[in-house]
């Protein structure tokens, strides 16, 4: 692993936040007996304590099989504001062995090229282990850069092309062109990262000015190919399969599902015991309101 890359991971992952997320962080953390809880998603980038904070919960233990990450929602109260989190929970050692490629998931290195910071961790140790799996997620998402990427481009065109790869690739309703925004709203974090990954992936290239050209042998490119390709056909089904499992083992689905409609609707769903134990039972009194609502606003157009 390159030193530069991990030195560069490793200061941003440190970045300071709001004693608010830190507390909720540690609360989080240490209930789960956890060794880190990352922080990543919006409210990283803006700084706000609205809508849902986006924490990865990292525990001690072996590489998982199965589904995963396990999904949860909790809510803090913090004064006059109630904090909101949704929460995903997986293994430090999973989080790793997905981050350097080694699993058909493509959601963990997609997701953490992309700014993250460490908002709690049980000892100083735990910070280099989730640098190199950083490190490892920043060399995989590169590899794919450029095998899908132009012969030659900016470093924007590299990102631009995982991006809607690994978008078409899942289970996701993206907008058209959110990988455009990703890359504008996080231009700090992106620029010169690529030449950094590619150093650590070992992965020659030249670079003139601004424009970059990959020089990888056509072996090393089809074995990329065909390594995409598989994840990319499972892609789909995976997704659902967490979709799946999430809507039975969702802790505090009941929750989130209200406070989602009640903040983008005007609509309060009562969260009842039986709802918050069998969320699944709500689904058609949502539906209703959720029509009626869609009905009202077209009327008042």
């Amino acid at each position: 692993m390159s030193e530069t890359l991990a030195a560069r991971l490793g200061a941003a992952l440190e970045r300071p936040f709001a004693p608010e997320v830190a507390e909720f962080a540690r609360q989080i953390g240490e209930d789960a007996g956890a060794l880190a809880v990352l922080f990543y998603g919006s409210n990283l980038r803006t700084g706000s304590l609205e809508g849902v904070l986006d924490f990865y919960v990292l525990l001690p233990g072996e590489v998982e099989g199965g589904i995963w990450p396990r999904v949860s929602y909790r809510e803090k109260p913090d004064g006059d504001v109630t904090l909101r989190a949704k929460i995903a929970t997986m293994n430090l050692a999973t989080f790793a062995a997905a981050a350097g490629g080694e699993k058909l998931d493509t959601t963990i290195w997609a997701r953490f090229v992309q700014p993250v910071g460490l908002a709690w961790s049980r000892e100083p140790g735990v910070a280099r282990q989730v640098t190199a799996a950083l490190a490892a997620a920043a060399q995989t998402a590169a590899r794919l850069a450029v095998a899908l990427g132009p012969s030659k481009g900016v470093e924007e065109d590299y990102w631009r092309a995982l991006f809607r790869a690994t978008y078409r690739a899942e289970l996701r309703v993206e907008a058209v062109g959110r990988e455009e925004s990703i890359i504008a709203a996080n231009r700090t974090h992106f620029d010169g990262l690529l030449p950094l990954a590619l150093t650590a992936a070992n992965v020659p290239y030249l670079e003139e000015g601004r424009m970059i050209e990959p020089k990888p042998d056509a072996q090393w490119r089809r074995e990329v190919e065909q390594w995409w390709a598989k994840r990319r056909r499972f892609g789909k089904a995976l997704n659902l399969a967490r979709l799946v499992k999430a809507s039975t083992t969702f802790d505090g689905a009941m929750r989130y599902i209200a406070w989602k409609v009640e903040r983008h609707t005007g609509e309060k769903i009562e969260v009842t015991p039986l709802r918050e134990k069998f969320p699944l039972i709500a689904g058609p009194a949502i539906l209703r309101r959720l029509l009626r609502f869609r009905r009202r606003e077209k009327a008042g157009r």
